[in-house]
């Protein structure tokens, strides 16, 4: 199904090398999870995970004179939560949790059971606790940096306290639904840290969560690893109401595969991707009340697993699908790749700007591209070189 798309490859030999930020040789050091920028504003600084200390932290590093700060003072290894099942029950720092508010550089994170943010000067205030007896997940801070949202889960879902080699080994979803576990959509205000909203969500595993960019009203949440993925997957919670934004219907079954929804940078709707059950992939795109469902068939192919992140409207960078001859053999995306969609006409450009050559063997070495505020550079991570690493490609 190509006709959907003009694939526009380097030429031979011209593939640009992307050039490395983080400099620690030693260390491995990585993006925040690409649901949040690692940027701030005016593209002058880079937030990153890095464990240089022993432990994982977080520094910021000045991409003008090269001096880094360390921002966190975790000494405790790293919190148990999604997706890192193996991590300490309720110690050490979260690395699914920093969430950066752009424009003031202030960071949000969990330490242990503590939601803490640290400001762009290094000040670390203690917000809130979460509940005893939840776990947590990916956090997200609104545009206008008033509100975090802090999602947990019962903590029977992971297995509670018990200390487990990696990802358990049941159905966590069927769990969920078959024992009565909850969710929850913790909100709090970033500066007196009272919770103003405690949102139970009966028979969910929620793992992914984000403000709507010009409303912090609407928060976009997901059911994780869900057995109907198709229609459960995406989700909305208006203050009231909890929409589904996609259902069974038309050519959309239950079995098909959603994943990585997220905004459209000016809030006009929501874009996520996928796969069509015993199908191609695809790229979705559908607005908050629902209407205005639209997804396109990825080129014949096009299977590689990866994420897309939001520029522009109709335009996004991923790490996923495309391939070539001598690409790395793991079922996943070795190219860094940017697309121009015009959603109406259901017709794109897919440009590959780079290999990204990382292993993809643990959720840390996942590239996770980001676009900088001037839609100039993409941002990733890899670990072609042996640890992991920051590099980016202009676009």
């Amino acid at each position: 199904m190509n006709h959907h798309w003009k694939i526009t490859p380097p030429a031979p030999g011209k593939s640009p090398e992307p050039v490395r930020i983080t400099q620690n040789n030693s260390a491995n050091e990585q993006l925040l999870y690409f649901t949040s920028t690692s940027l701030w504003s005016d593209d002058s600084h880079l937030v990153f995970l890095g464990d240089s200390t022993g432990h994982p932290n977080l520094f910021v590093r000045n991409l003008h004179s090269g001096e880094e700060r360390q921002l966190t003072d975790n000494t405790g290894g790293f919190l148990k939560s999604y997706v890192y099942f193996d991590g300490q029950p309720y110690r050490g720092l979260g690395k699914a949790s920093p969430s950066l508010h752009a424009p003031s550089g202030t960071l949000y994170y969990i330490q242990g059971r503590e939601i803490r943010k640290v400001d762009a000067g290094g000040k670390i205030t203690i917000l809130a606790r979460y509940p005893e007896g939840q776990m947590t997940a990916f956090t997200h801070v609104s545009a206008d940096g008033k509100r975090l949202c802090v999602p947990t889960t019962d903590a029977r879902a992971l297995d509670g306290d018990r200390l487990l080699a990696g990802k358990p080994d049941y159905d966590i979803d069927q769990r969920v639904r078959e024992e009565g576990l909850s969710s929850y959509l913790h909100v709090y205000d970033t500066t007196s840290g009272e919770e103003l909203v405690c949102e139970k969500v009966p028979k969910a595993w929620i793992t992914h969560v984000q403000f709507a960019p010009h409303n912090s009203d609407l928060i976009l949440y997901n059911h994780e690893w869900s057995s109907d993925k198709g229609i459960r997957r995406m989700w909305l919670f208006d203050g009231a109401r909890h929409i589904r934004l996609r259902t069974e219907g038309g050519n959309r079954s239950r079995l098909d595969w959603i994943c990585h929804e997220m905004w459209e940078r000016d809030g006009s709707a929501i874009i996520y991707h996928g796969g069509f059950d015993q199908g191609s992939s695809l790229i979705g795109r559908v607005h908050a009340d629902g209407s205005g469902l639209v997804e396109i068939p990825l080129p014949d192919g096009f299977k590689r697993y990866g994420h897309f992140t939001v520029g522009k409207p109709g335009q996004l960078v991923t790490d996923g699908y495309y391939e070539e001859a001598g690409d790395k053999a793991t079922g996943c995306g070795d190219w860094i790749s940017l697309l121009k969609v015009d959603w109406d006409r259901r017709t794109g450009e897919w440009i590959p700007l780079c290999r990204n050559s990382s292993s993809w063997t643990s959720q840390d070495a996942h590239p996770h591209p980001i676009l900088d505020h001037g839609l100039k550079q993409a941002y990733f991570t890899s670990d072609k070189d042996g640890k992991r690493a920051v590099y980016r490609v202009a676009v």
